[in-house]
């Protein structure tokens, strides 16, 4: 089973997070903000990954604590659930359209961390959700999943053009945990 416990409790988040790569898209996501909780189900539908997130976080602030940790324990948890990662498809993409949106993803489950990300947004919010903390939570998930993620979305509605960079990145996600076969797939003979 490739699964994982993950728990995150600091002055300003309380994250319990629990995942199964080999799911069928259940998802039970609780942190406060609709809009997360929204495009973070719609990941989890889209990967066939089962999720379930309770997040609490100091909202009187900002949102910005809760989306971080949520980011880095997913992170985590992807990290965990993958083990050494033998047999991984290891590469995945995706082109995901939302009405007038289209989104890109590649990625590569290697070892290392990187982000790009070609993404404007109009407005500041996405009902309580920063369209600034969208490019924050990527990088924070790929930093602590040890992922490459390149990804960019286009389009005129930022709710479009968000939750169709989440379910790109799903599908990306999906095919690059995907087993294939036995071995690490990396000339050097592990990730």
């Amino acid at each position: 089973m490739r699964t994982s416990k993950i728990s995150r409790k600091t002055k300003e988040t309380d994250i319990q997070l629990e995942l199964n790569l080999d799911g069928s898209g259940v998802a039970d996501v609780s942190t406060g903000l609709g809009f997360f909780d929204h495009i973070l189900t719609s990941f989890a539908r889209h990967a066939e990954f089962n999720l379930k997130i309770r997040a609490e976080g100091d909202l009187y602030v900002d949102e910005h604590h809760l989306v971080e940790d949520t980011g880095i324990v997913l992170g985590k948890a992807l990290a965990e659930a993958l083990g050494n990662m033998a047999g991984i498809a290891r590469f995945g993409e995706a082109r995901i359209p939302m009405d007038e949106a289209l989104a890109d993803v590649a990625l590569d489950i290697g070892g290392r961390s990187y982000l790009v990300l070609k993404a404007d947004f109009a407005s500041p919010l996405v009902g309580q959700f920063s369209t600034q903390l969208v490019r924050h939570f990527f990088e924070t998930l790929a930093s602590n999943a040890k992922i490459t993620v390149h990804a960019s979305v286009y389009g005129d509605n930022d709710h479009h053009k968000i939750e169709a960079l989440f379910k790109a990145f799903a599908y990306a996600m999906k095919k690059a945990v995907k087993i294939e076969g036995k071995d690490v797939k990396s000339t050097k003979g592990t990730l």
